[in-house]
């Protein structure tokens, strides 16, 4: 099955093909079919942004759209950055290393043992026909006070995963993948998808 990813980000397509390409789906950029779209993420949950996003492209491309919302949510911070992790701080110069700044400068008060933190990624597939299949996968760890690790993306260098003894920049792509919380999305979504019968 063909299957546009609603996504400008190839860090995205990357980690998803991985996990994706044993489902039988293969996963184009929006990008790739000419389409170019910046849907508004008017959604107050990672489901609401996610479908937004999915839908949005499914209409443009007439192809089934996947999309993924995803973020970090700090328990200390009521749970933010959360939804608006790829948007944190409202300020269009930060890049991925700035907003990670921001959010180790705002828990900088938030005593150890107290960090507790989770990856949450919640993916949806719009079908032509207006079906729409959707999953969520979470990872729970805590935020470390500097950074460590030159892998992942992201909050993936702050991100202590104690099962693992070491942040999620720190581990090996498959080791991620086993465990991430777009991993265990999409793995929920594999199983959905084979009790609608769609692969």
């Amino acid at each position: 099955m063909k299957v546009v990813l609603a996504s400008k980000n190839k860090h995205k397509l990357i980690e998803i093909s991985k996990i994706t390409e044993k489902f039988d789906i293969e996963l184009v950029m929006e990008s790739d079919l000419g389409v170019d779209i910046d849907v508004e993420e008017t959604g107050t949950t990672f489901e609401e942004n996610s479908f937004l996003k999915a839908n949005a492209v499914m209409q443009a491309t007439g192809l089934p759209a996947l999309a993924d919302d995803s973020g970090i949510a700090v328990d200390a911070l009521n749970g933010e950055p959360g939804v608006y992790s790829a948007r944190y701080g409202f300020d269009e110069s930060l890049d991925d290393w700035g907003r990670l700044q921001l959010l180790l400068k705002n828990t900088e008060q938030v005593p150890d043992g107290q960090r507790q933190a989770q990856f949450v990624c919640v993916i949806t597939l719009v079908m032509p026909d207006g079906q729409t299949i959707q999953a969520r996968g979470e990872v729970h760890g805590e935020l470390l006070r500097a950074p460590a690790g030159e892998g992942g993306f992201g909050y993936d260098p702050i991100f202590y995963y104690p099962p693992y003894g070491k942040t999620l920049a720190e581990v090996t792509p498959e080791e991620k993948n086993q465990v991430s919380h777009r991993a265990k999305a999409l793995q929920a979504f594999y199983q959905k998808l084979k009790e609608a019968n769609l692969c």
